[in-house]
């Protein structure tokens, strides 16, 4: 990703305003007897924004005209913020080292990935978190969080190593905000400037990068 991504944040008032969140695709099956048949054809879901609904003024659809150049259309991926799933808590809440279980000490592993759980009793969905923000990521290791400098967290792979494995059994926790990786759904950006004025809304949307 390193090659083809910019780690530079969309215009955040933009985002802020705008729509979208998380797609999944399942086939349905009807069978003769009447029930149903799913599967799941993807095994993490796809997040989908248009941040037309964001663009309010035409200095802001004149930055976000910027920001497209720059990315080259759909070439360049680059980070958004998702203000309803942006934390490793709830919105309203700061997040805390003991938000979300990240894995757990064997003695020899110094590298946890970021995850975010979604659900507790059915079947929990977890989501590899890639991005977080710079500064923003807390830890703790069985409810203790460490002193500065024991762990760093990568801001470009949302991967944290300790300086010290944490012991065998040990649960390590994190807590962070984040961004979402995305890029442009599109290679042409369109704005009919005499609609926008009269109230229509831009179509520009982005689609999360996987993998």
């Amino acid at each position: 990703m390193p090659d083809d991504f910019h780690d530079i944040r969309f215009p955040l008032d933009v985002a802020l305003a705008a729509s979208g969140g998380p797609e999944w695709r399942t086939d349905v099956v009807t069978l003769g007897s009447g029930h149903e048949h799913r599967n799941a054809r993807w095994a993490h879901s796809l997040r989908r924004y248009d941040a037309g609904y964001g663009v309010k003024s035409l200095d802001a659809l004149a930055a976000v005209l910027t920001f497209f150049e720059e990315r080259r259309g759909r070439l360049f991926g680059f980070r958004w913020h998702d203000r309803l799933d942006g934390k490793s808590c709830a919105p309203s809440l700061t997040p805390q080292p003991t938000d979300q279980v990240i894995g757990q000490g064997d003695g020899a592993r110094l590298a946890f990935p970021l995850v975010k759980t979604y659900g507790a009793v059915h079947d929990p969905y977890v989501r590899r978190i890639t991005k977080p923000v710079a500064g923003s990521v807390r830890v703790a290791i069985d409810g203790v969080e460490p002193s500065a400098g024991t762990f760093t967290c990568d801001a470009a792979t949302g991967v944290v190593t300790f300086a010290t494995p944490p012991a065998a059994g040990q649960v390590v926790t994190a807590g962070y905000v984040f961004d979402v990786p995305v890029r442009f759904d599109i290679d042409r950006l369109e704005v009919d400037l005499a609609a926008f004025t009269a109230g229509s809304i831009p179509k520009i949307p982005l689609v999360e990068l996987s993998g």
